[in-house]
Formats: C-alpha cells, structure tokens, sequence
C-alpha cells in the first residue's frame, strides 16, 4: 500500500469467516466510520479524516472487495449485498470497540451506509450520505437517454462472464474514464494516487462487479421490503449531492424525505469525488451533522 493516511494507524480486523477487512484508525473521541466510494479505496477520506481526528476516532477501511480488503467469490447474490457489507461495518466498530458510532459514505459506501443505518438504526448515530441515491430510486429515475449517464450501472449488471471479461481487457481505460469525467477538479487526485485507485480496481474487478450486480438484484429487494414496511432512517441524516435532481428531472429532498426523519439536504458545485475536491465543506457539512 503506497498511500496511508498520515498519523493513522492501520490493522487487519477480521469482520466474517472469510473477510477480513484493511483499516486505518487515528484520534480520540466520538467514533465516525468514513466509507468510500468507486473507484477508489479508503485513502479518498485523507484530508476530511485527519482533521476530523483532531477530536474523533476516525475509522476508514477498505470495504470488501475494494483496496487491501478481502475479496471473497461471489458464492451468490448475498456476499456483496449492502446488508452483508453493513454488517461488515458494525462487526468492525464493535470490534474496535465502539457499540454506537456516526457513519458517512460515499458513493458505493453510502450504499453500504443507508443499509446499516436501515439494518442497525440503534447503532448509527449520525448519518451522512455523498452523492447516491439509495438503490431503489436510483433505478426508478434513470430513464430515456439521461440512463447513459449510468451506463456503467447496466453493464455490470449483466449476469456473470462478459462484464469480467470487458472490463478486465481494459481496465485502466474503464477506471480511469470515471476518474476523469465526474471530477471537476482533476487535480485533487494527484497522479501517482490515481495510479494507486487504477491498481487497486484492476486487481478487484470480479469483486467490484459483484457489487454493483448486488445493487440490481437482493439489494433492491432490501430496500422494497423497507418501503413496504415504511421502515425510516431515525437518526439525524445529512445528504450532499450534486444537483442531480435538476439533471434527470426529479426532487432529489423530496425523495430522501421519503427515507429519512430528520433530514438536511445539501447540493453541492463540487464535483462527484467531493471528500478530495472540496474537502473543507465536506469537513464542514460532517461537523454540523455530528453537533446535532
């Protein structure tokens, strides 16, 4: 692992039978679990968790099948589903101590994040959700053409075999076009820690796949049977999003009042990668949640 945040520590935790999970710890305080998102690994949380850490323990892994974290097969829809991700995520704090902990995700780990806070709602404290939508809707409001904007999402979808084999003939190009087109601000990834993400998704990519085709099969069962249910995050939520409302046609606070009691709902200018574009709002916005 060439990048590491600076100050922190880091520790393998063994989370199921067969995953054990990379992550780095640093502070003392009020524990805040920071999930990342695709195509990245922990190290995206860099500068929002060393200042974070000034008077929290900040906690950062690498989910399963992302980064230095296990990547078990996908024995079936279950092994990458958000509700088993989630659990991944209580084990871990509980295991490093913390019976109740703030949880912020972004992207794919905003997933992960809205499945624990819906699966563990007397765990989360506090949650923060960068830029998704959760599964259900996500699905529900891509249509027409504005759906190329995810095309990604359809193509891993697709049943096992030519996703694997597209996207590992060419993994770099796949990658790294997503590094490049939903950063505003290119140079908040720097080069060599561009590189570090293209590496750690080529050597995941069954793994990341199993992912993404979680979210559009068991994952959306999950959050069906919430809605049926009228099953609510409770704790305090604070949503940043892009204005991807006003791109593709819907209200974007509407839709998470749907899901969420206590609701903050942001849009931001930066772009997607916003913890490295504009890691001082993201700071900010996590620091206003947390005093709620």
């Amino acid at each position: 692992m060439t990048f590491a945040i600076p100050g922190f520590g880091y520790q393998r935790v063994a989370v199921d039978d067969d995953v054990t999970l990379n992550v780095a710890v640093g502070g003392t305080g009020r524990p805040i679990v920071l999930l990342h998102g695709f195509p990245q690994t922990h190290v995206m949380w860099r500068h929002v968790a060393a200042d974070l850490a000034a008077d929290h323990t900040v906690i950062c892994p690498d989910l399963r099948g992302y980064g230095a974290s296990d990547k078990p097969d996908a024995c079936d829809g279950d092994t990458y589903s958000k509700r088993t991700m989630a659990a991944d995520v209580v084990t871990l704090a509980g295991k490093l101590g913390h019976e109740r902990f703030a949880l912020a995700g972004h992207d794919r780990g905003a997933l992960v994040a809205i499945r624990a806070g819906l699966d563990h709602p007397a765990t989360i404290t506090h949650l923060a959700i960068l830029d998704v939508l959760p599964t259900l809707d996500m699905w529900d409001i891509l249509h027409g053409t504005t759906a190329a904007v995810a095309f990604h999402l359809y193509l891993m979808a697709q049943p096992p075999g030519l996703p694997e084999q597209m996207i590992s003939a060419s993994a770099d190009a796949f990658f790294g076009y997503f590094l490049d087109v939903w950063a505003q601000s290119p140079q908040a990834i720097p080069a060599d820690l561009r590189a570090e993400y293209l590496k750690a998704s080529r050597e995941a990519v069954p793994s990341i796949i199993a992912d993404y085709r979680a979210s559009a099969g068991i994952d959306i069962e999950h959050d069906q049977a919430d809605r049926a249910a009228g099953s609510r995050l409770t704790m305090p939520v604070t949503v940043v999003q892009q204005d991807w409302g006003a791109a593709l046609g819907y209200d974007a606070a509407a839709l998470w009042r749907t899901w969420a009691t206590d609701l903050e709902h942001r849009t931001t200018t930066a772009g997607h990668f916003m913890a490295e574009e504009a890691p001082d709002e993201i700071i900010k916005v996590l620091r206003s949640l947390l005093a709620r």
